[in-house]
C-alpha cells in the first residue's frame, strides 16, 4: 500500500488561505501564527513539485495547479469529517429538537443536517424554522435543544457565535424606482430582524419608505422582488441568481450586521444533541465569511 499523498492538517490549511484570501488571515481564522501557515504551504508545494498559489503584496491567487488541487482538497476534508462522525459515535440515537431561522436553514444548514443524518441514523432530528424573537420564546419554554438565532454582533453574549451575516440591500437588475417617491420595500413581517435594519436604516437618513409586499416566506420575498414589486434585504452571500445588490447603485444607506449563534438548552444535553452542536460549530466556523 502507498503511504498517504497529502497531510490532512496542510489541506485545510490551503483551503483556509483560499477561503480567506490571504495567509494572514487564514491564520487568525485557524489560530496558527502566519509563518506556520507559509511553511505548510511552502511544503504542500515542495512536495507537489508545483506553484500553487500566485504571491503579490495585496493578495494570493490560485495557479492553475492549484485550482485543480482545491476540488480534491474539498473532497478529502470532506471525506474525512463524515468519515470521522460515522465511525466515532455510529450508534448515538435519540431525538434532537433544533430551532432555525428559516433562510438561514435554507441556505447553509441543509447540507450539515443531511450529513449528520446519514452518518447518525438512530438520531431523529427535529428541526423548526421561525423568526428569532419566536425561536427565542420557544428557547425559554424547553422546546429546543439546540437554536440558532439571530442577534446584534456587538449586543448580547453568550452561545456560540457561528456566522456573521453581511446585509445587502437588494433587487432585480430591471427593477425601475420612482423618484421622488417613497422607496418600495419587500419585507418579511413584525419581528424580523432584517426588516428592522432596514427600517431604520431609512429613517436614520430620513429617507421615505413604504411596504410594497410582505411575506413570512423567503420564496414569496424573492419572488416578490425578482417581479420588481421592490427591493429587499438579504446577506451577501445568499443574493440568489436573478437579483442583484443595489447598495451602491441607489447610495442606500449601509446596513449593520447581524451575526448567528447557536444556544444549548440548560442542563445537560443528549449525546445526540452535544454531537449535533459540535457539528454545526465545526461545518459553519470552517465556512464562515471573513471579516475585515
Amino acid at each position: 500500500m502507498l503511504p498517504p499523498s497529502f497531510d490532512l492538517d496542510v489541506l485545510f490549511t490551503f483551503v483556509s488561505v483560499v477561503e480567506n484570501g490571504s495567509f494572514t488571515r487564514a491564520a487568525k481564522r485557524i489560530g496558527r501564527s502566519q509563518p506556520t501557515v507559509s511553511q505548510q504551504i511552502k511544503r504542500l508545494e515542495d512536495n507537489l513539485g508545483r506553484r500553487i498559489f500566485e504571491r503579490d503584496t495585496t493578495e494570493v491567487r490560485l495557479t492553475p495547479h492549484g485550482e485543480i488541487l482545491l476540488t480534491y482538497a474539498q473532497q478529502i476534508l470532506k471525506l474525512s469529517h463524515d468519515a470521522r462522525l460515522h465511525l466515532t459515535e455510529p450508534d448515538v440515537a435519540g431525538v434532537v429538537r433544533i430551532g432555525t431561522p428559516e433562510d438561514f436553514a435554507t441556505t447553509h444548514l441543509s447540507a450539515i443536517l443531511s450529513r449528520f443524518a446519514r452518518a447518525h441514523p438512530l438520531v431523529a432530528l427535529e428541526v423548526y424554522c421561525d423568526f428569532t424573537v419566536n425561536l427565542l420564546d420557544g428557547f425559554s419554554k424547553g422546546q429546543y435543544d439546540l437554536m440558532l438565532f439571530k442577534r446584534e454582533p456587538q449586543g448580547f453574549r453568550g452561545g456560540t457565535e457561528v456566522w456573521r451575516e453581511v446585509l445587502d440591500w437588494t433587487a432585480s437588475p430591471n427593477v425601475i424606482l420612482p423618484e421622488n417617491k417613497p422607496i418600495p420595500l419587500v419585507l418579511a413581517p413584525v419581528p424580523d430582524v432584517y426588516r428592522k435594519r432596514a427600517l431604520a436604516a431609512l429613517d436614520a437618513e430620513q429617507r421615505p419608505w413604504r411596504i410594497a409586499y410582505t411575506s413570512p416566506s423567503l420564496a414569496g420575498l424573492q419572488a416578490a422582488v425578482q417581479a420588481g414589486l421592490g427591493i429587499t434585504v438579504l446577506p451577501t452571500e445568499m443574493i440568489p441568481a436573478g437579483l442583484v445588490s443595489i447598495t451602491s447603485k441607489l447610495s442606500l444607506p449601509k446596513l449593520a450586521d447581524t451575526e448567528i449563534a447557536l444556544y444549548r438548552a440548560p442542563g445537560a444535553l443528549s449525546q445526540a444533541a452535544e454531537l449535533l452542536a459540535s457539528s454545526i460549530i465545526e461545518a459553519l466556523g470552517n465556512a464562515a465569511p471573513k471579516q475585515p
